[in-house]
């Protein structure tokens, strides 16, 4: 597997598109295709086979169309990239759009970030350290901002929240996605290939140095059970989130 890096393109080329502002030819024939129809396309392409699989040449495929076509609408594929990782990012509903406590709208930002994750498990494998910021993509940091607005926190406080928040999900999702990526492509679930491994390290493993991995508990916490401990590790995140905020309330007055 392969990282791909967000934001990699020619600049002023990717944020046209993003954007829409990209000047479309005047002459010759009517164009065939759409730029959101190249992106759709792209998304299905990652979404089924991984984004290992994408290409110009799988993507002209899906649209019956000749390879070079596509260069017509998008400059390669570092532009589409971009364009796939926003049209995706809209599809998360607007964090200030949440209501309830401030707990309870980092928790469902959370949430519904975990399942973008598994839809789109192939956004696990772009790198957005340098972000097109295309428009979903800013609507959505926007949103996240507006919906720790009025804690106490600020500016960058809110963002290394949502930086924390951020952190935890794609870590958790990535561990989850592996294991059914593990299960899909071996054929053994985690609880056959423990099950055969286990008579092998109780037989072996120094029991001063390992845990109890015999004990059923440990091996299921260590080897499954993927949304309880999501469930877990965000609860007492949010616990820590909550208390921060509560002493930054104190420290103001608020």
């Amino acid at each position: 597997m392969t990282t791909e890096y967000a934001g990699q393109g020619d600049p002023g080329r990717t944020l046209g598109l993003l954007w829409g502002t990209k000047e479309q030819p005047r002459r010759g024939p009517r164009p065939k295709l759409t730029v959101p129809q190249i992106a759709a396309a792209a998304i299905r392409v990652a979404d089924e086979d991984g984004l290992d699989a994408l290409s110009m040449r799988r993507v002209a495929e899906r649209l019956e169309v000749v390879p070079m076509s596509l260069y017509t609408y998008v400059p390669g594929k570092h532009e589409l990239i971009d364009l796939m990782l926003d049209t995706v990012i809209g599809e998360v509903p607007p964090a200030d759009g949440h209501e309830g406590e401030p707990r309870a709208r980092m928790e469902r930002m959370a949430r519904e970030d975990w399942a973008f994750f598994h839809r789109h498990p192939w956004v696990l494998e772009i790198s957005g350290h340098r972000p097109a910021m295309g428009p979903n993509s800013l609507a959505a940091f926007g949103s996240g901002m507006r919906a720790l607005s009025g804690l106490g926190l600020s500016g960058a406080e809110q963002v290394m929240v949502i930086s924390l928040l951020d952190g935890y999900v794609r870590g958790m999702a990535r561990e989850s996605i592996d294991a059914a990526q593990a299960e899909r492509r071996t054929g053994v679930s985690d609880d056959q290939w423990w099950s055969a491994l286990l008579p092998h390290w109780t037989e072996h493993a120094d029991p001063r140095l390992s845990p109890d991995l015999a004990d059923p508990s440990v091996g299921a916490a260590v080897f499954g059970g993927y949304e309880e401990k999501f469930d877990f590790g965000l609860q007492r995140l949010l616990d820590g989130v909550q208390a921060f905020i509560g002493a930054r309330g104190a420290e103001t007055g608020r």
